[in-house]
């Protein structure tokens, strides 16, 4: 929900017509989230009667539709006033940012070598894990041959647990591994020089972000300007960064 900024989210009608359940609450506390932190509004439909009503407000909805309100038919010749009418949030432009540059104006930047650093970005890789169904994450590996198959079957196996898992690099496609959604980057994208983790979920957002010094020598003492955030708005603003540069599927 964070990338897609809804301006009114929708329950379905099963969560106000049957009994709650785990998965219920696990559905309302990911919608509070977000309408607490951007400001959505929660609208729940198929509200049929007042106990249905009574449950579309515990499920956190302040908009509703349904047959208790009134059935379907021919619209009025006039609309009467509105009192608590939806304000569209301003459309949120895509910049050519990177994590890094977004990150690093905010926080603390240090510099490490991979092999100092592989432990942090594999720490916020296994949240998505622990995030379970809900969690974005995001990554960047610079160059294809740094997506190495260790690397294609973790994030195969993250896949098959979260809501979306995402690889970006120069030469990496569209389907870097099974489950996995990739971005190519373009010769002169500045996301190039950059390697970067994040993971967006509806209770945890962290992002890894760091910037290649252009070192030669082994890989694994490459150095990196790096920063690391757990603020939340700072996190998915770098993530966003990374989504928009993921390849549409054909």
């Amino acid at each position: 929900m964070p990338f897609l900024e809804p301006d009114v989210i929708k329950l379905d009608l099963r969560l106000v017509q049957r009994r709650h359940s785990t998965d219920a609450a696990r559905i309302m506390h990911a919608v509070s989230a977000e309408a607490e932190r951007s400001g959505a509004r929660a609208v729940a439909e198929g509200i049929e009667t007042p106990a249905q009503a009574r449950r579309a407000l515990v499920l956190g909805a302040d908009l509703g539709q349904g047959w208790l309100y009134g059935r379907p038919g021919a619209l009025p010749g006039a609309a009467g006033a509105v009192a608590q009418p939806v304000t569209p949030r301003p459309v949120r432009e895509l910049t050519a940012a990177t994590p890094f540059g977004i990150v690093a104006t905010e926080r603390t930047v240090r510099r490490g070598a991979k092999r100092l650093l592989l432990e942090i970005s594999r720490e916020i890789e296994a949240r998505a894990g622990q995030e379970g169904e809900e969690a974005v994450l995001l990554a960047t590996f610079q160059e294809v041959h740094h997506f190495t198959a260790r690397s294609a079957g973790r994030y195969a196996a993250l896949s098959g647990s979260a809501a979306f898992v995402g690889a970006l690099g120069r030469g990496l496609g569209t389907r870097p591994a099974a489950g996995v959604r990739g971005g190519d980057l373009t010769a002169d994208d500045p996301l190039r020089a950059e390697w970067n983790v994040a993971v967006v979920g509806p209770h945890f957002a962290a992002a890894f972000v760091g910037r290649d010094l252009g070192d030669g020598g082994a890989d694994m003492d490459r150095r990196f300007e790096f920063a690391i955030t757990h603020d939340r708005a700072l996190a998915i603003r770098a993530a966003t960064a990374m989504m928009a540069r993921v390849s549409p599927l054909a």
